[in-house]
């Protein structure tokens, strides 16, 4: 038995100060992520209506659609070119400013973006919205590389999980919340779309007025900086003075493992063959958390609910419910990770995720063929956003975070997260045409996808419930040296048969 395992029964809850600054941590960090990614849906209409105003006072005619299509798909999708910016420099940043120094500066971007967004139509530029959206994703691009490691980072073992799972809830939480404003009863209508695009400033005003009470990442300021001092009195602030010890040990065995390694960049840490499946793992896991057909079932998630004979201007509603069960289920998450462990959570995911897609791609298929259909329809599409929420939502960050030690894991999150947004440009632009060619037929696609990781899963990836860092890399480290040794085996049987 771990000797970590006891201290889950021993403590039923995490430290409040610890939850506080996860909490300030996430607000400023991935809910801006999950919240411009949804709020932009609203003010469609009204903002193409304003780029045609502004083009029609400009050159006394109106814009062409085509040119209309270009500028407003430019406004959406530029947001994911920010992220990668963000994600390409906020693991170098998280080393030179700090996790927690990186998040406060990072709300320079959200302000900015704010600003901008908020004075395009009192102005009338609507390249300040391309701007803006700009740097609202290199904020989002910054903030869901380092959150998620200074969460890794503060938590105490027993808790690391959980916490974790604070990334996914408050990305979901972010969607919901753009959806709920985007509704017509608060800042829905077409004179306050300014107003609507410019509340991205309240959540880095928040996180600037509240993360500051709260401590540097205790792993940072040691392993890093050296500063057994700053780093003793972080861990008495987030885990209290009795369970600041068994933390404080854990810290200082990985400081003197790791004694004169330098940290890594990524193309040292893509050379570093001892940890080149951890690095496959969470570059496959990242890559298939936006490929797995997610995007897909909100995009037919309108068609879904009208087949069923909801009215048109009920929709939204429904939507907002698809945000609210996907928040519903990464609480869920967090609540039963602990206890069931990563491995458990993330390939059931995957599985159900698989069983749905056959399902959906059945009842979209049979649309017609009884008036119950439309509504399996729907049920379909709720069971695939529960089975995300459940485990590959919650549980991928977690993953990329307990992998790596602390030379490696700020590489590790640059990687990863060029590799989120790089694949979330991509469906972004190929999905529309897998629609085109194979209608609901492209839920196969899902398919295989699904439950291709689900089985990777189960033969690559160890369980890293209440396991150290060291433990955790020490367990791929015993794999790879079994693997290599079956090569070499194999190797001499070959030479020797010649």
């Amino acid at each position: 038995m771990n000797s970590n395992e006891g201290s889950v029964s021993e403590k039923e809850l995490p430290n409040k100060s610890l939850l506080l600054a996860a909490s300030a941590a996430c607000i400023g960090g991935t809910f801006q992520y999950g919240y411009n990614i949804s709020v932009i849906n609203a003010p469609t209409v009204y903002v193409q209506n304003f780029i045609n105003a502004t083009w029609r006072e400009r050159y006394q005619v109106d814009i062409s659609q085509d040119v209309l299509t270009l500028l407003w798909s430019t406004i959406v999708s530029i947001f994911t070119l920010g992220g990668l910016i963000g994600a390409l420099i906020g693991g170098s940043l998280s080393v030179k400013l700090g996790r927690k120094g990186t998040l406060l500066v990072n709300n320079t971007f959200a302000l900015a973006a704010a600003l901008m967004m908020g004075l395009s139509h009192s102005t009338g530029l609507f390249e300040l919205l391309i701007i803006g959206r700009l740097l609202i994703g290199i904020n989002a691009g910054i903030g869901i590389c380092v959150q998620p490691l200074y969460l890794g980072e503060i938590a105490p073992t027993a808790f690391r999980g959980a916490m974790g799972v604070g990334t996914s809830i408050f990305i979901t939480a972010g969607i919901l919340a753009g959806q709920v404003i985007g509704l017509k009863e608060l800042l829905g209508r077409e004179e306050y779309w300014p107003i609507l695009l410019s509340t991205t400033c309240i959540p880095a005003i928040l996180q600037l007025l509240i993360l500051p009470r709260f401590p540097e990442s205790p792993r940072y300021l040691l392993l890093d900086k050296g500063d057994s001092e700053g780093c003793r009195k972080a861990l008495k602030q987030l885990h209290g003075s009795v369970d600041c010890d068994a933390e404080q040990e854990e810290i200082d065995k990985e400081k003197s493992d790791s004694a004169g390694l330098e940290v890594k960049n990524p193309w040292e840490l893509f050379a570093d063959r001892s940890q080149r499946w951890q690095l496959l793992t969470v570059i496959l896991l990242n890559a298939v958390q936006q490929l797995n057909g997610i995007n897909a079932i909100y995009f037919y998630a309108d068609y879904v609910f009208r087949q069923s004979g909801i009215p048109e201007d009920r929709i939204p509603y429904v939507t907002v419910g698809t945000g609210a069960c996907e928040c519903v289920t990464a609480l869920t998450c967090g609540l039963l990770v602990e206890s069931l462990g990563r491995k458990v959570l993330i390939t059931g995911g995957y599985t159900l995720m698989s069983i749905c897609c056959i399902l959906i791609t059945l009842t979209l298929s049979f649309q017609d063929a009884s008036p119950i259909v439309p509504y399996l329809s729907m049920v379909c599409v709720f069971a695939f956003i529960l089975s995300f929420g459940l485990g590959p939502g919650g549980v991928t960050n977690i993953l990329t975070t307990e992998l790596f030690t602390q030379t490696s894991r700020p590489a590790a999150y640059i990687i990863t997260g060029a590799v989120n947004w790089c694949s979330f440009f991509f469906i972004g632009m190929v999905f529309p045409f897998i629609v085109v060619g194979l209608v609901q037929y492209c839920f196969l696609v899902f398919l295989v996808v699904c439950a291709s990781v689900a089985i990777y899963i189960c033969v690559v990836v160890p369980e890293t419930k209440n396991k150290t860092f060291l433990e955790i890399q020490n367990e791929f480290q015993s794999s790879n040296n079994k693997k290599a040794s079956s090569d070499d085996t194999g190797a001499k049987l070959l030479s020797t048969a010649l």
